[in-house]
């Protein structure tokens, strides 16, 4: 009986060592580290206004429906850009209900940024990412949309040119994926332009 007593003994205080080293210390080194390591990333790379307001996170996009901003693809989470709904529509090529999704976006596309019914339109343009939280157009969608932009805030094209430039990341590593524009910073650096309408 002793001997018994003495292994749920070793179990009990394995456990309780085990559970303060997991679940508290552990933690806590980590947090640390990236506090003092990675401030900005690992809270969320939060863009901060000039007044301290947070205005959003470079990592998560943001629906703009104003013409003097350039426009974010489409999102297929929760209603829309919603993080605690992460995922996409989960339809497929065969899915109806996405090619005249598709479609209708691809016209509203071409109506609201004065292309003809023949010109091609980006694919970010018009389907949503796999998260349905994608911060980035393609540096094409942004062009598209430069003409409308500069028109709603009546600067000029060439201007305007240079802040997409200025807020396009290029490929990761210098060669992985497509340059990108991140909309969210693009459109809080045109409102600090104090160019409107």
């Amino acid at each position: 009986m002793k001997a018994f007593f003495s292994e749920i003994r070793g179990a009990v205080m394995s456990t309780l060592v085990l559970a303060v080293v997991c679940s508290g210390l552990y933690p806590l080194i980590v947090f640390g580290i990236s506090q003092a390591l990675f401030h900005d990333k690992a809270n969320g790379s939060l863009i901060v206004g000039k007044d301290g307001t947070v205005r959003g996170s470079k990592l998560i996009g943001q629906t703009f429906a104003s013409e003097k901003y350039f426009h974010s693809r489409p999102s297929a989470a929760g209603n829309g850009y919603d993080a605690a709904s992460s995922g996409g529509s989960n339809l497929g090529p065969t899915s109806r209900k996405l090619n005249d999704a598709i479609r209708d976006r691809i016209a509203a596309y071409r109506a609201e940024n004065g292309l003809k019914e023949t010109d091609p339109v980006p694919a970010d343009a018009v389907t949503a990412s796999g998260s349905g939280l994608d911060p980035h157009i393609s540096v094409r969608n942004a062009e598209l949309q430069l003409p409308r932009v500069a028109k709603a805030r009546a600067i000029s094209e060439d201007k305007l040119r240079d802040v997409v430039r200025q807020h396009t990341d290029g490929r990761d590593f210098g060669f992985f994926g497509d340059p990108g524009v991140n909309v969210l910073e693009l459109n809080l650096a045109l409102d600090s332009l104090g160019a409107q309408p």
